[in-house]
């Protein structure tokens, strides 16, 4: 698996700003298939820096309708990525 195929896209929320500011913790969605040393790979090869902790936790897709016709979301998965201390935070995240 590509590097940009681990990580998806930076998740930019309330919450994840919060975490950014106060934890040094980034946030993204990456692939489903995708385990804690590759995210951590990936991340440190993209942004360059170093990475001390990964945290993941995946999510079931929701019903959703239209109409009379119904389906369900995809299932995602979002990783947490605490940067080590002194790390720089990359510039897509500065709001």
């Amino acid at each position: 698996m590509n590097v940009y195929d681990v990580i998806r896209r930076p998740l930019i929320t309330e919450k994840g700003h919060a975490k950014r500011e106060a934890e040094n913790t980034l946030c993204f969605e990456v692939h489903p298939e995708a385990n804690k040393i590759e995210i951590k790979q990936a991340v440190e090869t993209v942004f360059r820096v170093k990475v001390a902790e990964v945290r993941t936790s995946v999510y079931t897709g929701k019903l959703r309708r239209r109409g009379r016709f119904s389906g369900y979301a995809s299932d995602w998965k979002k990783a947490y990525v605490r940067l080590q201390a002194g790390q720089k935070v990359p510039e897509y995240a500065d709001i």
